[in-house]
């Protein structure tokens, strides 16, 4: 059995955090140390999901001059339009300010573009379509902050403009709108830098009911917190700050919601809204909302989570769930594809690309990150049009992939994104220009690195201290996710007393485990159901601690990240 991932087991925590943090648990102390909280009341701040800063919406750059443009549409009855992007970040928050600004009595409306025939952002159709619809207000949510042509257009052509957005701008300067709405903009006094676009809209509905209806503003807020919690979970912001601290209300908000569309789809994904995660969002919820932008158009996701018509909720509901499988099934192919090309052209290269005009550009981005997970490399797969290609990259934490971007901006139509992710659309003939720099980008960064993947785990245990108590207090640590990882935990030289494979094609591995000393736990590691045939007898396992339910009855599991044979070295 060969293992190529590096195991990194975190330092016992110190003397004095140990006496700080002694009114909690000790393997509950290790964890909260790992995360940066040594004293007792940072520690009980991060549990509790406090804010500890002030989350005054007027601290963000534009905010006072937004709402005051955004009071007057209101007053005059201007048509206002709700610009947002085609992911989950984006429909939900669109649906958000929709919802906030009909509460305040406008007359507002959502859109948001055909990824296929208008692209990601503001584009100038778009805009002159919206003037000649009788629109003067544009608020975009989730995008803009990288368009400065767009901006420029929609001041010739008469149009207000106010751009929200959560992406790095560009260096120089900001889009010429009316005001933008960034935390990451330079100069921005607000204290988190780390919302996503959702959580950007939810502060301007704050900013505006705070304007407004001061009275009645907490209780205006928590009826949009669902949506907050469904953009930023698919969206993966950290979930630390005030994202935290909202995720951790929009979910207690979705087991209230009477959001229709949210019954309707957790129904067909068959979740438990009562028992909601940040995981089931992630992997449960995010995707289906995500497949009709994919694949056809981003409308069916905003009008399911806008409508109040129980059929058409549940109708909308059965299409995505449809989609969602076309979705999957397109992306299993186009990984296959990919991973041919790119291993065909350079099988060593640091940068993996792969182009092809049969490329379903909605799914691109899904096949970029299965490669980089099955490589560990920055990985972009692209769709080859006509005239030009667009392309989605997934890279690892050593590479900032739009600071790689950045250095080719010549080259570029447009581009943007994370550290982990990001867009771009090329003119076909300078595309072998991009990647022969792109290549060479990443050979410069990354050739010195030992390119493997590092696991982490918060501490090792023995199987004999899990129990139900310690699960408990895991849960105080939710919502996880990206920046906020489950804990983690590694237990030494168990033995394998059963094994097998479940799910499709045995993709997945379930295991028995048995500490030697009487102390048995059923495992279940998904997508690594090929090392079944390969296992020693006795493993080192890396997992994360769960509640199994099955038929009424609860018992503890471990959700296997990996495992390889007992006394290799990490």
């Amino acid at each position: 059995m060969t293992h190529t991932k590096r195991w990194l087991v975190q330092p016992p925590l110190t003397p004095q955090a140990d006496e700080n943090l002694v009114k909690f648990p000790p393997i509950l102390r290790q964890i909260l140390f790992n995360r940066g909280y040594a004293t007792d009341a940072e520690a009980r701040a991060f549990l509790k999901a406090e804010p500890d800063f002030d989350p005054n919406p007027f601290q963000l750059t534009g905010m006072d001059a937004a709402v005051k443009r955004i009071r007057i549409a209101i007053e005059q009855r201007e048509p206002i339009a709700i610009y947002g992007d085609y992911d989950v970040d984006g429909v939900t928050s669109t649906a958000l300010l929709v919802e906030a600004l009909h509460g305040l009595g406008a007359d507002v409306r959502g859109y948001i573009p055909n990824r296929f025939d208008e692209g990601y952002g503001l584009n100038k159709d778009a805009l002159d379509h919206l003037k000649a619809d009788g629109v003067t207000l544009v608020i975009t949510v989730d995008c803009g902050i990288r368009s400065p042509d767009e901006a420029l257009h929609a001041r010739t052509i008469g149009l207000d403009l106010v751009i929200s957005d959560h992406h790095h701008p560009a260096e120089g300067d900001l889009p010429p709108a009316l005001a933008v709405i960034n935390p990451k903009q330079h100069g921005d006094a607000y204290p988190d830098k780390d919302l996503a676009g959702v959580g950007i809209a939810y502060k301007i509905a704050e900013a505006l009911f705070i304007y407004d209806q001061p009275s009645t503003v907490n209780g205006q807020l928590n009826d949009l917190l669902d949506l907050v919690a469904l953009g930023t979970v698919a969206d993966l912001a950290p979930l630390v700050g005030e994202n935290r601290v909202l995720v951790r209300k929009g979910l207690k908000q979705i087991r209230e919601t009477k959001r229709q569309g949210l019954f309707s789809l957790a129904n067909v994904a068959e979740v438990s809204l009562q028992k909601i995660t940040s995981g089931n969002i992630g992997f449960m919820l995010g995707p289906r909302l995500n497949a009709s932008g994919r694949l056809e158009s981003a409308l069916a996701s905003l009008e399911l989570l806008t409508t109040t018509d129980f059929m058409r909720a549940g109708q909308l509901a059965q299409q995505l769930d449809v989609q969602n499988r076309q979705r999957q099934a397109i992306t299993r192919s186009m990984q296959e594809q990919a991973e041919a090309i790119a291993m065909s052209e350079d099988p060593n290269a640091y940068l993996l690309f792969a182009a092809h005009e049969d490329f379903n550009p909605g799914v691109v981005g899904l096949a970029a990150s299965r490669l980089s997970e099955t490589h560990y490399r920055p990985a972009i797969v692209a769709a080859r049009g006509a005239e030009e290609t667009r392309g989605s990259c997934r890279s690892i934490p050593e590479f900032h992939i739009t600071d790689a971007l950045d250095q080719c901006a010549d080259l570029l139509v447009r581009h943007g994104g994370h550290r982990a992710a990001a867009g771009f659309t090329v003119r076909n003939e300078k595309l072998s220009e991009l990647v022969t720099r792109l290549k060479s980008i990443a050979e410069a960064q990354l050739s010195r690195e030992d390119l493997r993947p590092t696991m982490t785990a918060d501490v090792e245990v023995a199987l004999s201290q899990l129990n139900f108590d310690l699960l408990k207090h895991l849960e105080y640590f939710q919502p996880t996710g990206y920046g906020n990882l489950d804990p983690v935990f590694v237990s030494r030289d168990v033995k394998v007393k059963a094994s097998r494979t479940v799910g499709a094609d045995g993709r997945h591995l379930k295991l028995t485990l048995d500490d030697g000393g009487g102390v048995t736990f059923d495992a279940i590691g998904f997508r690594i159901g090929n090392l079944q045939a390969h296992l020693p007898a006795r493993l080192d396992v890396m997992y994360m601690l769960e509640a199994n339910e099955y038929n009424g009855r609860s018992s503890l599991q471990l959700n296997l990240k990996d495992v390889k044979a007992a006394g290799i070295a990490d």
